[in-house]
């Protein structure tokens, strides 16, 4: 087989219902100097069927069948493994890539001379119908995405999706393996975090990708948090996902290129393991709170610093909003 220029990294499991129309997005676009790298993890339904199809019908399309079930990080991790391109690009299952996705990624990556670049994504519900035209306008999040993008903004809170990223093959032992003990660190977030230590990453503010939202989606535009229904509630799981954090970034210790970085991640899990023992109000270490909370926008660095450091307050405000709904 010739050099190609991208390998498509495209992890299946059970994806029987959409799986057709990804295939044709990818296989359809402007750019197609690339492989289709597959890795199927023991599906149970028809997707193996659809694969052998779609790969007797195109050469780019390499397929692997996992014996044993391997979950959606180790499966990428297994494909990542395959890469021989110069660079690599993620896909979920039931998505709809735009048809110049590739092309445009590409040439962000290479006029801004950028070690990964990510896009904007289109939401849509199961038929396809748009629901939210931006994502990232969706989760709020969009203004520090236009201002910031960088190991430190990147440090509390991922906004690099990773069915829009594009990257360098030549980057990727920097991250492997993939941690695989938090459900909150996914492999999206560990590859640009670590890559943005040293590296340059751009966003592209254009939607290349709709994004599918139904019922079995692993990975949503929904928060946990909405559905949450007490404010001490909502504030253990703030804490959980960020002790769970600190603890991949402990356990990878060596994947962290500071000294003072590894310090920061030492420091910042005894300060969420710290709140768990203050059920009221809490006095310590708000100077780390505001250090971690930099670069997030001014309504979200509030709502959390209540939360974590006033819950008493918190309570009462969350009853008042809850009682004048």
């Amino acid at each position: 087989m010739e050099n190609k220029n991208v390998d498509i990294l495209l992890a299946t499991y059970n994806g029987e219902k959409y799986l057709k129309p990804q295939l044709d997005s990818i296989l359809s676009q402007t750019y197609s100097n690339f492989r289709l790298l597959i890795s199927d993890d023991s599906s149970s339904d028809n997707t193996r069927n659809i694969l052998e199809e779609y790969s007797k019908k195109d050469s780019r399309i390499i397929l692997y069948f996992q014996e044993k079930n391997l979950g959606v990080i180790k499966n990428f991790e297994f494909l990542l493994n395959k890469v021989e391109s110069k660079y690599y690009m993620f896909s979920d299952q039931d998505d709809i890539w735009k048809e110049d996705k590739i092309e445009k990624s590409i040439k962000t990556l290479e006029d801004t001379e950028s070690d990964l670049v990510y896009s904007d994504l289109e939401v849509v519900d199961e038929n396809l119908k748009v629901t939210y035209e931006s994502y990232w306008k969706l989760k709020g999040i969009y203004k520090k995405i236009k201002k910031y993008n960088n190991f430190e903004s990147l440090y509390l809170n991922n906004f690099v999706t990773g069915c829009t990223m594009l990257s360098k093959k030549e980057l990727i032992n920097k991250f492997l393996p993939l941690p695989n003990t938090s459900k909150y660190v996914l492999h999206d977030y560990w590859i640009s975090l670590i890559i943005s230590q040293t590296g340059k990453i751009t966003y592209i503010e254009e939607p290349l990708i709709k994004y599918r939202q139904h019922k079995n989606n692993k990975i949503g535009s929904k928060k946990r948090s909405d559905e949450i229904k007490t404010l001490d509630e909502i504030r253990s799981l703030f804490i959980d996902v960020k002790k769970q954090h600190f603890k991949v970034f402990i356990d990878n210790e060596n994947k962290f290129e500071n000294e003072n970085i590894r310090k920061l991640n030492k420091k910042s899990l005894a300060y969420y393991e710290m709140l768990e023992t203050k059920h009221n109000i809490n006095f310590k270490e708000w100077g780390l709170f505001f250090r971690l909370y930099k670069y997030e926008e001014f309504n979200y660095k509030m709502q959390n610093f209540i939360i974590l450091n006033i819950p008493i307050l918190a309570r009462f405000l969350f009853k008042l909003k809850k009682t004048n709904k």
